[in-house]
């Protein structure tokens, strides 16, 4: 709750006469204070408000540890309140999780000398409030890295689980009968070795083993997997929708869908929206053809959906979208993320101190949609990487919304033949890569170490791939040229091209120009590849219909 100015005098007066000093620290602050200490004792007072059940916690400077009112400098200016105050919520809200800051920062006088009172609002349920990713708490007069029985205490917070709510006006009748159909065959398929028995439940039972109906009642969760799409008005005013849009090259919208429950079903619906053209890409350094493939991996965008629906806080009352762009997929959904980093969802073994909505993900999990051993987002991002694209870019500056962008074309080539060339990079430093070739940020430590590994070249903060490196480690080029001598070599690559699709003595050169020697003239080049085509048509490999430049070759069945 933000206080009147006018109270803020008696409130300070009142904090230093209580005994209680777990959730207040005092600070003379004369003229300065370190801006990392601030942050710390953000993180600090915070953390022992959510243990405390208090409402928030105060940090006043002017005030002696031994709580004689001194008075303080601290971003003093002529103007009241100060923007230099007015400026810190700002920067504190840059290294906490999920953007957290003051509630407010007050400025005002007690018996006649200044003093700064900074609001700290009790941390999350079940979450422990971080100071660049590190919880801090208090230690008496100290401040220590939170101990481990004081985060298991937050972390052991019973969470509400607004999926396992019932919907006490629904029935099984609300329920879409395709849809359990089809859930329940798929809890079948996964547990019908481990389990025999489950071969013989009816439909019924298998939702009751779920959880998704208990004691006869229908449950959120089963509303917004498997519901009617007209019963989602029996979830008291909230609306579970997906919702896909397609935009033009200026960003205008082309069209859009809404798909309402039953989730289980619509995932695919939605998939099926999405224009996933086939593109030609690298994934081997042995070849000069590349490998079809569609734009995104339908694997990929199930993940992405599914993790979604799974982590949407259906409380807000927003909808998941599907941006479809271009070049680029977005998904959007509700909630913080709750591995408040990438970079933590990556560590290998990493599980997630909670699920938001345990239940829908536990069903989820029970008919083969998510896994709950957390390495769904690693997955993406390993497909992504042996796609030879660039890894998803995730926007967690909004403290409450996911947005995950998906790209579907190479962005740097040098990135691109830096991954085919280096296969064993670990999943880290491919990130650091990626964000590189994006243009984003990477901190003075990540920098020197892709430097040492001659990754990247220029000068921090300016750095770009190593082109150099690209061009040895990962060149398709390069590799077959180091054989372009050997005319068996060329054949191999002709006969290659040719079992994809009959091509003309030009598409064929154009196809082999950049593997022929480099020091060869348009004309040797011509010549060399007419001498292997009439090589190979005389060993009855390949045949040529007409005798024309543009003549099809072709292989010889």
């Amino acid at each position: 709750m933000i206080r009147k100015l006018s109270e803020m005098p008696s409130l300070v007066l009142r904090l230093i006469g209580d005994v209680e000093t777990e959730v207040v620290e005092y600070k003379a602050a004369k003229q300065n204070y370190d801006f990392e200490d601030i942050g710390k004792y953000f993180s600090a007072l915070s953390n022992e408000a959510n243990l405390r059940g208090a409402e928030c916690g105060w940090l006043l400077f002017g005030i002696t540890n031994d709580r004689k009112i001194r008075g303080t400098a601290y971003r003093k200016e002529t103007q009241t309140p100060s923007v230099g105050l007015r400026r810190l919520k700002r920067e504190v809200a840059k290294f906490t999780n999920d953007g957290m800051t003051f509630e407010e920062v007050y400025e005002f006088e007690v018996e006649g000398k200044r003093i700064v009172a900074f609001q700290v609002p009790a941390g999350t349920f079940a979450t422990p409030t971080t100071w660049h990713g590190i919880p801090w708490s208090r230690e008496n007069e100290s401040l220590v890295e939170m101990p481990k029985f004081k985060l298991e205490a937050i972390y052991g917070q019973s969470r509400p689980d607004w999926s396992r709510q019932l919907a006490f006006e629904a029935n099984l009748d609300d329920l879409e009968p395709e849809a359990v159909s089809f859930a329940c065959s798929k809890y079948i398929e996964k547990f019908q070795e481990s389990q025999p028995a489950v071969r013989d439940l009816d439909e019924e039972s298998i939702l009751r083993k779920m959880g998704l109906i208990i004691h006869g009642h229908v449950t959120n969760a089963a509303l917004v997997l498997l519901g009617r799409p007209e019963s989602s008005v029996l979830l008291g005013g909230i609306e579970p929708r997906i919702t896909w849009t397609l935009y033009a090259s200026d960003g205008t919208t082309i069209a859009y869908e809404h798909f309402e429950p039953p989730f289980i079903l619509q995932v695919d619906r939605v998939l099926g929206k999405i224009r996933n053209e086939k593109y030609r890409f690298f994934d081997r350094e042995d070849t000069l053809f590349p490998t079809e493939a569609h734009r995104y991996s339908p694997e990929v965008i199930r993940e992405l959906l599914h993790n979604a629906i799974a982590h949407q806080d259906f409380r807000m009352s927003g909808k998941i979208n599907v941006l479809e762009y271009e070049d680029r997929l977005v998904f959007k959904n509700e909630g913080t993320f709750i591995p408040e980093t990438i970079e933590a969802a990556l560590e290998s073994g990493y599980k997630p101190p909670y699920y938001r909505n345990p239940l829908l993900s536990s069903a989820m999990n029970r008919t083969g949609m998510m896994d709950r051993n957390a390495i769904g987002i690693r997955n993406v991002f390993d497909i992504q990487r042996n796609r030879l694209l660039p890894m998803p870019t995730y926007d967690l500056r909004k403290p409450a919304r996911v947005s995950v962008t998906l790209y579907g074309t190479v962005l740097n080539e040098d990135y691109s033949r830096l991954l085919a060339g280096n296969r064993n990079l670990d999943l880290v430093t491919v990130l650091l890569l990626d964000l590189v070739q994006k243009g984003l940020p990477v901190t003075k430590e990540q920098s020197r170490l892709l430097h040492e590994r001659k990754l990247v070249r220029g000068r921090y903060p300016k750095l770009t791939i190593s082109a150099e490196v690209a061009a040895v480690t990962g060149a398709h080029g390069e590799y077959v040229r180091a054989k372009g001598l050997d005319n068996s070599v060329f054949k191999e690559l002709i006969l290659e091209l040719l079992r994809v699709r009959p091509c003309s003595r030009a598409e064929i050169i154009a196809e082999l120009d950049h593997a022929l020697p480099a020091d060869l003239t348009p004309k040797q080049k011509g010549d060399h590849v007419s001498y292997l085509l009439q090589s190979l048509r005389k060993a009855g490999r390949i045949t040529n219909a007409g005798s024309t430049s543009a003549a099809e070759w072709r292989i010889v069945d």
